[in-house]
């Protein structure tokens, strides 16, 4: 019965085969079998097998794999001398002295692990686990079991390597268990306790049993309705930890004298709250807190103050001065005109400094006197002063200004930290502010850094501020498009754009683009948009683009319709709707005279103003014909045909031309010869102009008749 309640302890048939085999009660001596990688697994026929462990470890084994898996790991490593020290990186032996964390359960050489505990990269306040960065105060020293009582434990090919095998008797680890191991001495931590005990609610009216070291709070389902704070109301919650809160209920609550109410949760002390109650004169307030009983007279009344406000003279003296007698508190208080004298609170204990100022009402002003004090050992005495000039020199890191008042230091420490971002990108360094840069951050991993896909390990210890690893292999990442990924496995986030060459259409929906990477959205195929606008009467003039047309949706392309005056587009910003503005038009137009020199461009209604007044003068030839009888005909004048027509009047320069081919066609000379020099653009030189001048007039008479009479005889 007694080996059938332990084996009930354990859990399970397995593990009540384990426990007696390790108690050697076990009806069949130990044997050797095989058992796989992944998990225990007996195999026969046995002289087949390949690994071969003891039977009883490999109970105990299953007894831990049922227990904890961790636990049940480190045996098997162990027995199998498969277990690394992290330290070296070296294989642990079954006979080798061995030191194990008692926080991460990790397994080291004795000698490693002492030699870490020394070295600086382990210290902090005592020296750090390499596994779990636990610091620990007390240094390793010796080779113990796992459960701590035997030191240098003897190997036996029953027992688990570097255990004692004997009951662990360690405490478990759950809330409050009391109830020590009783397994044998293992590695890793202690498994769950299997016995049940009574538990109550958190209000203790409720009781069930429960396993033991469970964490699980049990709360019942009835209300508290205990006495709150305030003595009048009951807690209404249900089933709850510790004190109950104090009363939520909101009442009215009067101050002690009555004047003053407040809303305050019921239960609330009155004690602090100031009412500010009248005095029996009713023209100050009590100055005192709000108290119980009635508040005192009024310090400043008649019957009370029987002095000046220094104190030096009695006011029936002041009387007899003529001064008024006092009525009311309110009344001034009469001033005998001397120093107050009234001790200040400044000065030092050989030393007491008084008001200087007149008789006066209410607190004595700042002190204008200076005080001698002694130095902290009492030898020597001096002035208070103190400069307010701020020291501006930098301190000893190099970055900030000492900015002290009446500075004496020699040197100006730097007080601030430094705050800079380490070289990992993710910490500040916490050292006070210093010269040079910052040292590398101290802070590691023992997790394995793994790239996206995680086929790429980098194993542990791992810098803070490592990247993942850059991988060989393809994304496996999720893509927007169907396309071949042709980029490797990346830590970001985000994935390079896809350069995989399509076909797309433009913004505009004009063409069709070919050879287009996968990632470019917006085309623009390079013509016109002409688009027709919103006002039906304009094309978009803008180079392909996307959105709208119009990105206030009003058009201000120029109006394009005639003018009823003189026909050249109005010009005036799009008016879709409503009838063309009269404005002053701005077309350029060009003119010539009639015999073709003259040529310019000039503003439309600089013609119609020439035409204007080419027409004047026209009616003002003909005028003179009316007069003499004659009839004449104006229309044509004020035809828009002849406003178009309008032409430059010929200057001094057209006759001459006119002349001189007029002089050509009689003297049969051909024109394209230029024999007037018409043509030229040389410029006489005045020598030649004098002599030009000098040439008898009747010469050049003689010469001009010759040419008018050929021109007779030619017509």
């Amino acid at each position: 019965m007694g080996q059938r309640s332990t084996a009930n302890n354990l859990e399970g048939a397995g593990h009540e085969v384990a426990y007696l085999h390790l108690k050697g009660q076990h009806s069949k001596p130990p044997f050797w079998c095989h058992y796989s990688e992944i998990g225990l697994k007996m195999d026969l026929p046995l002289c087949q097998s390949k690994k071969r462990v003891n039977l009883k470890v490999v109970c105990l084994t299953l007894c831990f794999v049922l227990i904890s898996s961790f636990s049940g790991c480190l045996i098997e490593q162990l027995s199998g001398e498969k277990y690394e020290c992290m330290v070296c990186c070296d294989v642990i032996r079954v006979m080798a002295p061995v030191w194990s964390c008692q926080s991460c359960y990790h397994v080291f050489h004795l000698n490693c692990i002492k030699k870490w505990a020394r070295s600086p990269a382990s210290q902090a306040d005592g020296w750090r686990c390499p596994a779990c960065q636990n610091v620990s105060l007390k240094n390793p020293t010796s080779y113990t079991c796992f459960c701590g009582k035997v030191t240098n434990p003897e190997w036996q090919h029953s027992e688990i390597p570097h255990s004692c095998g004997d009951m662990c008797g360690k405490k478990r680890g759950g809330v409050d268990c009391n109830h020590p191991c009783n397994i044998l001495c293992h590695p890793g931590p202690c498994p769950q306790c299997p016995a049940f005990v009574t538990k109550s609610c958190i209000c203790g009216k409720t009781s069930q049993p429960m396993r033991c070291g469970q964490a699980t709070v049990l709360k019942c389902d009835k209300v508290c309705g205990a006495t709150l704070n305030c003595t009048k109301h009951t807690c209404t919650q249900v089933c709850h930890r510790g004190t109950c809160q104090p009363c939520q209920l909101e009442v009215q609550q009067v101050c002690f004298c009555g004047v003053t109410t407040r809303e305050v949760l019921c239960g609330t002390n009155k004690d602090g709250f100031d009412g500010s109650g009248m005095l029996d004169c009713e023209a100050h307030r009590c100055q005192d807190l709000c108290h119980r009983g009635a508040c005192q007279s009024c310090p400043l009344s008649p019957r009370l103050v029987k002095t000046c406000p220094c104190g030096q003279t009695p006011l029936t003296k002041l009387l007899e001065l003529g001064y008024s007698e006092r009525k009311s508190c309110s009344d001034p208080i009469p001033s005998c005109g001397k120093m107050c004298n009234k001790p200040l609170a400044c000065g030092s204990s050989d030393t007491i400094h008084i008001c200087e100022k007149l008789c006066h009402e209410g607190s004595c002003g700042p002190c204008s006197l200076t005080s001698m004090i002694r130095c902290r050992c009492g030898a020597k005495t001096k002035l208070v002063f103190t400069c307010e000039r701020r020291c501006n020199k930098k301190r000893l890191c190099g970055r900030h200004k000492c900015g002290e008042l009446c500075c004496v230091n020699v040197e100006h420490k730097c007080s601030l930290i430094c705050g800079y971002k380490l070289n990992c990108g993710l910490h500040r360094c916490q050292e006070p502010c210093h010269r040079g840069k910052c040292e590398p951050c101290w802070q590691s991993s023992f997790d394995e850094l793994t790239c996206h896909c995680g086929l790429t390990v980098l194993y542990p210890p791992i810098a803070c501020g490592t990247k993942p690893p850059e991988c060989k292999n393809l994304c496996t990442r999720r893509h927007d498009c169907d396309h071949p990924v042709f980029h490797n496995c990346h830590s970001e986030e985000k994935c390079p754009p896809c350069t995989y060459l399509t076909q797309k259409w433009c913004m505009g929906k004009h063409e069709q683009r070919s050879n287009i990477p996968c990632h470019l959205q917006d085309i623009s195929c390079g013509l016109t948009c002409n688009k027709l606008l919103a006002c039906e009467m304009h094309r978009c003039r803008r180079i392909c683009h996307r959105g709208e047309c119009l990105a206030d949706g009003s058009c201000h392309q120029p109006c394009a319709l005639p003018r009823p005056d003189c026909g050249h587009p109005c010009s005036a910003p799009c008016h879709k709707g409503s009838s063309c503005p009269r404005t002053t038009c701005t077309a350029k137009v060009a003119l010539q005279c009639d015999c073709g020199r003259r040529k310019e461009t000039v503003m439309c209604t600089e013609a119609a103003t020439s035409y204007q007044r080419y027409a004047a003068i026209a009616m003002a030839s003909k005028l003179s014909d009316m007069q003499l009888g004659d009839s004449m005909d104006i229309g044509s004048l004020l035809t828009k045909k002849e406003l178009k027509q309008a032409r430059l009047e010929c200057d001094q320069e057209c006759a001459t031309l006119e002349r001189n081919r007029r002089l050509a066609d009689a003297l049969q000379i051909d024109s394209s010869s230029d024999p007037f020099n018409a043509r030229s653009t040389s410029i006489y030189s005045d020598s030649l102009k004098e002599d030009a001048r000098s040439v008898p007039l009747i010469t050049l008479r003689t010469s001009a008749l010759i040419v008018m009479n050929r021109l007779e005889v030619t017509a």
